[in-house]
């Protein structure tokens, strides 16, 4: 069983649903455990025939009856390993494992340095208490190096660690010249215009400021460029990103579209994506999912980002929009074509270090281990 936070759209959750979409039913029988009530991932796994469980919590709360809650769960559907997902749903797993008698217990970090200054009282705790039983669970793994790191000097120090990156669906995320000429015509986009492609939910590890700061430096000396946002809260609705926008880039130069269920198309699209994040960020799927469609990216220095993309992108320092700007005007002077050439190594470079297939193959490995070490 899988325990998580919650099934709304994130990192985290993305990699949950492709891991038990692609793993082998015949050799593992796996459901899910929401902390919180479903979100939009729960529908896609209960599509792909997945039980999913909600406990009921709520966010911000302390409540003991979900621990109880996932106590019975885990009794009544005899797990023989729990996997969990982000710091809340490690606590509660791990003290629901013990009460209910399961033996192997993972913990799964997806992120790296969270500026814990910026959370909850209430969540800066979590994660201390966390790394004091880290020697609990009979493995952690990280889905980076950087993430590692972070908690090692957090204090983690479990009996084992594994380095697991996120999978790629390749045959998802993949170059689409068809895609890429519809979508700039449905969003009133010239072939020839210059689009940077931001896919990232408005949150504060997302670092927004920074992207409409390099936005408006560069829209400046091309005034045919169109910068594009997608993801949860990026929306007319949102007043922080209204009060962002005002000032900064042209508003003519700039497509909100909130959260979209045509990714791969949208990335495709792009002739850059980018990644402006400030903290946090682990193994940016977003990244991974651009280079798999055959464009080029721009990321800050954050997370695994810079061993994901190697040559065949550009990382930059965070919170710097001029570097950012710059970095784009490197790649628009390249020309289609360099680019086109870029993106093709950039591919190249996910096909073979971070498809799907490997990645579940590896934790199906660790999952039997865990199963036949009990």
């Amino acid at each position: 069983m899988h325990v998580i936070t919650d099934l709304d759209v994130g990192g985290a959750e993305i990699m949950l649903a492709r891991l038990l979409g692609a793993a082998d039913r015949r050799r593992f029988r796996m459901s899910v455990a929401s902390l919180m009530a479903p979100g939009a991932i729960a529908a896609e796994l209960l599509a792909q025939g997945i039980e999913v469980h909600s406990l009921g919590l709520s966010r911000g709360r302390i409540d003991p009856r979900g621990i109880w809650r996932l106590v019975r769960l885990l009794r009544t559907t005899r797990v023989d390993v729990l996997q969990s997902w982000l710091y809340h749903a490690d606590l509660l797993g791990l003290i629901a494992a013990r009460l209910a008698g399961v033996r192997a217990l993972a913990w799964n970090l997806r992120c790296s340095d969270m500026e814990l200054a910026r959370y909850s009282r209430l969540s800066v705790m979590v994660v201390k208490l966390l790394a004091r039983l880290s020697r609990v669970p009979q493995l952690v793994i990280a889905n980076s190096v950087a993430g590692q790191a972070v908690h090692q000097r957090l204090g983690y120090r479990p009996r084992r660690w594994e380095v697991v990156p996120n999978g790629i669906d390749t045959l998802r995320f993949r170059p689409d010249l068809e895609a890429r000429h519809a979508l700039r015509a449905s969003l009133g986009i010239s072939p020839e215009a210059f689009v940077v492609c931001l896919p990232a939910r408005f949150d504060p590890i997302k670092d927004h400021a920074t992207f409409l700061a390099a936005a408006a430096r560069f829209g400046v000396n091309h005034r045919d460029a169109r910068f594009v946002l997608a993801g949860k809260g990026n929306d007319a609705e949102n007043p922080r990103l209204r009060d962002l926008l005002a000032g900064s880039v042209s508003a003519d130069q700039v497509l909100l579209l909130g959260v979209r269920s045509d990714m791969p198309a949208l990335l495709a699209g792009a002739d850059v994506v980018a990644l402006s994040s400030a903290f946090g960020e682990g193994f940016p799927n977003v990244v991974a999912e651009g280079m798999a469609c055959g464009v080029p990216v721009v990321s800050t220095d954050v997370g695994d980002a810079a061993e994901i993309i190697g040559d065949t992108g550009l990382v930059v320092r965070r919170r710097d929009p001029d570097a950012m700007a710059a970095a784009w005007q490197q790649l628009c002077d390249l020309g289609p074509a360099a680019r086109r050439e870029m993106g093709d190594r950039a591919r190249e470079r996910i096909c073979k270090r971070y498809a799907l297939a490997p990645v579940v193959a590896r934790y199906e490995a660790l999952y039997e281990e865990l199963a036949c070490a009990t």
